[in-house]
């Protein structure tokens, strides 16, 4: 909700969003066997729906999405995963962040840099409510 010009009411909006872009983690992901085998940079993207109103009046982190939080928690996960698919992986974070942090929904983007020739990388974006 926010003000509205001089009648003071409050209107519907968007859900603000809190990003998290190009985290950056190494981990086993691939169909191949060689990719079983080496650890592969995964790129992160994650775009989480949360109300800051309340930390933007307060100015104080716990009233606020702790992004630092999530960042560890996401490449603590990705670090020891073993996924074949980017979509698994992708999907996996996606849950992993709706059951542990306040968050209302969110758009995650899981990309494997230099994965298919003459490409800067492949991967899959989802949105989960």
């Amino acid at each position: 909700m926010i003000k509205s010009g001089l009648s003071g009411h409050y209107q519907n909006y968007d859900m603000d969003k809190v990003l998290i872009k190009n985290l950056q983690v190494e981990t086993i992901i691939g169909i191949f066997n060689w990719e079983r085998e080496v650890r592969q940079v995964v790129s992160i993207d994650l775009e989480m729906e949360f109300d800051n109103k309340v930390a933007a009046k307060s100015d104080d982190i716990e009233d606020a999405l702790d992004y630092k939080k999530i960042g560890k928690r996401v490449s603590s996960y990705v670090e020891r995963s073993k996924f074949k698919l980017v979509e698994r992986l992708a999907e996996q974070i996606a849950k992993l962040v709706l059951k542990e942090f306040p968050v209302s929904s969110l758009t995650i983007s899981v990309t494997k840099p230099g994965a298919l020739r003459g490409s800067e990388s492949v991967g899959i974006s989802i949105t989960r409510p």
